[in-house]
């Protein structure tokens, strides 16, 4: 459904990502989609071709540069070396603002991610003043990462109470951040583990501490794009 393509970073650098779209992407507006630690794999692409199936240009910036892996030991790896400023501030900017101007219409455009993906959404977020909403899946950023005050869009955020990898403690401490810098901002919590919105995280070869929860994704999906529908 979706292709590779190039865009500039706002440094001048070149990045790279995929594109799905939908039917008639004419004025259609977009949506950046942060992968998970795996990388820019099937499961990411096939977020972005929902997002496009729903009427959205959806753009994967690939922030490891083509490398990808399904073992956790080489992704804690490949995070572990990835600039998020530099991420954050080029490679997601980038793509915001490479949907911005993608024709004579200035679209707006959103930004969500999941897990790596979701912490990189708060720091995108703050460092992309043109994007015009977020949405967080179970991922958050050291809080002192995070200047609340540059956050202007409206944000969603879908936590895991059972979440080992991101405490619900920290996003008590996040929320009570993002409230005191007046942000806007909307925090739903899941009886669930990481990853509930991983339709791989299933079976013997997930990951000890994600599963997949139906049930609870498909409400987080829901609500997802009732807040897309309404700000973008």
């Amino acid at each position: 459904m979706g292709t590779m393509i190039n865009f500039q970073r706002p440094d001048g650098q070149a990045a790279s990502g995929y594109l799905a779209e939908p039917a008639n992407p004419a004025g259609a507006p977009g949506i950046v989609v942060i992968q998970e630690w795996w990388g820019l794999n099937d499961q990411i692409r096939g977020v972005a071709d929902r997002l496009a199936q729903a009427g959205y240009r959806a753009l994967v910036p690939d922030l490891y540069r083509g490398q990808r892996t399904v073992e956790a030991e080489e992704a804690h790896h490949l995070m572990t070396g990835l600039n998020f400023s530099d991420a954050a501030s080029q490679d997601i900017r980038g793509a915001v603002l490479h949907l911005k101007h993608g024709g004579n219409i200035s679209p707006k455009v959103g930004i969500t991610g999941f897990c790596m993906g979701g912490a990189l959404t708060l720091l995108g977020l703050c460092a992309s003043p043109e994007a015009d909403a977020g949405v967080v899946w179970y991922g958050c950023p050291p809080l002192e990462y995070i200047d609340a005050t540059k956050i202007k869009a409206p944000l969603l955020g879908h936590w895991a109470t059972q979440d080992e990898f991101f405490p619900i403690a920290t996003i008590d401490a996040l929320e009570a951040k993002l409230g005191e810098a007046g942000v806007n901002f909307e925090f739903h919590r899941y009886l669930a583990h990481h990853a509930f919105a991983n339709e791989t995280a299933v079976g013997p070869g997930r990951i000890a501490a994600t599963q997949f929860d139906p049930v609870w994704a498909e409400r987080a999906w829901d609500r997802t794009f009732g807040f897309f529908g309404k700000w973008l």
